[in-house]
C-alpha cells in the first residue's frame, strides 16, 4: 500500500523539522541562557596592559590585566572579553593605568563569536575613585 502524496510530504517536513531545526533551536537557547546567567561577578585590579579588537569574522574586544600579587613576584595575567562599546571606550581611555574592573564570569558560551575568555567586563573605573 502506498501512503498519499501529503502524508509522505509531511513525514519528510516533520523529519527535516527534527534534524536540522531543533538543534538550532536547542543552540540558541542554550547561548542564550550561558549569556544572560553568571557563574559568578567581582572586581579585579590591576594595570591594563593590553586592549584590542580582533577577530576574523566575529570581531570581539579582548584584553589582559596584569596582576601583581606580591612586588617582585611573576605577575598574574587575568585575560578578559568585552561585549559592550561604551565599556570598551573606557578601557582604551585607561590603557596603561591601574584599573579595577567588574567582571561577570558566563560558563558554556559555545562559540568564541562573544568573547574567547569566560570573563566578561561589565565596568571599569580607574584606581582610587569610588
Amino acid at each position: 500500500m502506498q501512503l498519499p502524496g501529503f502524508i509522505r510530504n509531511h513525514k519528510l517536513a516533520t523529519t527535516l523539522v527534527l534534524v536540522i531545526v531543533t538543534p538550532i533551536l536547542l543552540f540558541v537557547l542554550w547561548t542564550t541562557i550561558a549569556l544572560h546567567t553568571s557563574y559568578s561577578t567581582g572586581d579585579r585590579a590591576g594595570y591594563l596592559q593590553k586592549f584590542s579588537k580582533r577577530g576574523w569574522i566575529c570581531k570581539t574586544w579582548e584584553g589582559e590585566l596584569q596582576i601583581n600579587v606580591v612586588p617582585g613576584a611573576a605577575p598574574v595575567l587575568f585575560e578578559f572579553s568585552v561585549r559592550s562599546d561604551s565599556v570598551a571606550a573606557l578601557l582604551n581611555k585607561y590603557a596603561g593605568q591601574r584599573v579595577v574592573v567588574t567582571y561577570a564570569q558566563h560558563k558554556g558560551v559555545p562559540t568564541s563569536c562573544f568573547g574567547d575568555t569566560e570573563y566578561f567586563i561589565t565596568g571599569v573605573r580607574p584606581v582610587g575613585t569610588p
